[in-house]
């Protein structure tokens, strides 16, 4: 089983960067980071592959979020910038076997999440 812990929430403001971090023990293949806002379904945001580290994004964040990883710590990052109010949500990262799929059902392994609200 892959257990995973995320860290780097907090209150930014609009416009504002955040980077979130999420350091994973055990095997696993690839990682992705989730969101969930107060009333609505689990969203992808962004996945990265540890074999070749190929990426892939949701349409809402591509061109302001990066993924990232650093195999050598088993952490995998998620850099946020240009933030926005609707990018309010827990944070949560998962591991899957699958690469480049934001499916909520492909990921089988979850942390706790992590809160980031934008906001002025």
């Amino acid at each position: 089983q892959v257990q995973l812990v995320e860290s780097g929430g907090g209150l930014v403001q609009p416009g504002g960067s955040l980077r979130l971090s999420c350091v994973v023990s055990g095997d696993y293949y690839n990682i992705g980071w989730f969101r969930q806002a107060l009333g609505k379904e689990r969203e992808g945001v962004a996945c990265i592959s540890r074999r070749d580290g190929s990426t892939h994004y949701a349409h809402a964040v591509r061109g302001r979020f990066t993924i990232s990883r650093d195999n050598a710590e088993d952490t995998v990052y998620l850099q946020m910038n240009s933030l926005k109010p609707e990018d309010t949500g827990i944070y949560y990262c998962a591991s899957g076997l699958y690469p480049n799929t934001l499916n909520v059902r492909a990921y089988d392994d979850w942390g706790q999440g992590t809160q980031v609200t934008v906001s002025s």
